[in-house]
């Protein structure tokens, strides 16, 4: 079958390389010269593990190609996908929809035969309504069906993610619709990937009723860890003791700064504003993203804490800058409030990524940028661990207390043990758990009494 994917950022790209890794002739289309070239080079916009061999491999096949040209691209393909970004709209935080909306107009001008095309981007409910219309109008074939598909990827595992699925989920109207994306996906099929196939407005729904129940559990986490710092819990026992009910399950249950990245925040915000137009408030997700919001620079707080309240004129070294490890975005990354909460009390920072910092570098100005972890730690009053990178989970202990000024370690992903910090002469803060000072112990407040 040929795919033609329209948009070659992160799903287009990852979408389209596994699709034809199943055997599909796909062609992924992208207005941006630079990416287009990029691509033909090898050369990978972004950053997600096996990608690139994945690509290569593909191309080496001839099954996979790359495109500028929408109107020649997309003849002849059975299916043609929508993956353009749907960022948060500026002032009301709406998905901005206009990058949809003109690729629907661009492919009903030049479509010459029946296809279906496919929503992969994630959109408000209504959406797919929209871009039938705006295809009707633009003059597509009769027969041309519109068709919802979510993506549900992890970035870091996202080609994981994509071969070998929880669900895929399918929302049309039509039977041309359903047929030709049940071909699309036949080859999980035989894995007996379960395929849902629901009305369009379901499975638009679907996408970000699931990001805004992940985003509540790991709000809800970070909001036990903070009971637990208070009454002396341990945060990672009490995930592991309600994870291990099956109602509940133990993903998104690990205590941090706070969600970031592409979906996450602008899906709920997204997911919020359909639910005021349709005066049907969603209560526990305004919460949500409140408290998500406000948290971030509560993280920055926590390392002035560490400092003993003054920050101006210390430096710190934060460990980690992306929002998650094993990719390059930083959208919405908890590291961005949080530098910027430190740099607002005047501290110097000092940070290491191993892919994010050349983003970085646009977000955070204010950031020094070091050659590795531990050039970083180098004369650092506080180090904060922000992402959980396989880099930054060995550290040499014994190096870091000799090149750090001060050996004040904050942890937001409770990667070390706090025996093991204690015994190598740490000041050790993480979260949702006992901290460990070495001068003496901080007496745990007594609940008020009335």
């Amino acid at each position: 079958m040929k795919i033609a994917m329209v948009g070659s950022g992160y799903v287009g790209l990852v979408s389209g390389a596994c699709l034809a890794g199943f055997g599909h002739e796909v062609v992924c289309i992208d207005k941006d010269s630079a990416k287009i070239e990029k691509l033909e080079n090898g050369i990978m916009p972004i950053y997600e593990p096996g990608l690139a061999d994945l690509v290569a491999e593909n191309v080496a096949a001839g099954r996979l190609s790359f495109s500028r040209d929408l109107p020649s691209a997309i003849q002849g393909a059975s299916a043609i996908f929508i993956a353009v970004g749907t960022p948060s709209r500026r002032g009301d935080g709406h998905a901005d929809l206009s990058f949809v909306y003109a690729v629907a107009e661009e492919v009903g001008r030049n479509l010459k035969e029946p296809a279906v095309i496919v929503d992969k981007s994630t959109v408000p409910v209504g959406t797919g309504d929209e871009v039938a219309r705006i295809l009707s109008l633009s003059g597509a074939p009769e027969g041309t069906s519109v068709v919802s598909n979510p993506e549900f990827l992890r970035e870091g595992a996202a080609i994981g993610d994509f071969k070998q699925p929880d669900r895929i989920v399918i929302g049309a109207e039509d039977d041309f619709g359903r047929e030709v994306m049940a071909e699309v996906y036949r080859p999980l099929t035989r894995n007996q990937t379960a395929i849902l196939f629901t009305s369009r407005r379901s499975a638009e729904v679907i996408k970000y009723a699931g990001n805004a129940f992940l985003a509540t559990k790991i709000t809800f986490i970070n909001e036990m860890a903070d009971l637990c710092e208070k009454v002396g819990g341990n945060v990672q026992d009490v995930a592991r003791g309600i994870g291990l009910d099956n109602r509940i399950g133990p993903k998104f249950l690990h205590a941090g700064p706070g969600y970031g990245g592409s979906c996450f925040p602008k899906d709920t915000l997204a997911l919020l504003k359909t639910a005021e137009d349709y005066e049907s408030p969603l209560r526990i997700v305004e919460a949500v993203v409140k408290v998500n919001e406000t948290r971030k620079r509560a993280m920055g707080r926590k390392i002035i804490e560490a400092l003993g309240g003054q920050a101006r004129g210390k430096r710190v070294a934060m460990l980690g800058l992306t929002f998650k490890p094993n990719t390059d975005d930083m959208r919405d990354s908890p590291a961005i409030a949080i530098a910027q909460t430190l740099a607002d009390a005047g501290a110097e920072i000092v940070a290491y990524d191993p892919e994010g910092m050349e983003e970085a570098r646009a977000l955070l100005p204010e950031v020094t940028m070091a050659g590795g972890a531990y050039e970083a730690i180098e004369g650092a009053d506080a180090i904060a661990l922000v992402t959980e990178w396989d880099a930054f989970r060995a550290l040499d202990l014994d190096r870091v207390k000799q090149l750090a000024t001060a050996p004040i370690f904050v942890d937001m992903r409770n990667v070390y043990n706090p025996d093991q910090m204690k015994a190598a002469g740490f000041t050790y803060i993480s979260v949702g758990r006992d901290s460990v000072c070495q001068d003496a112990a901080s007496p745990r407040p007594e609940p008020a009494i009335a």
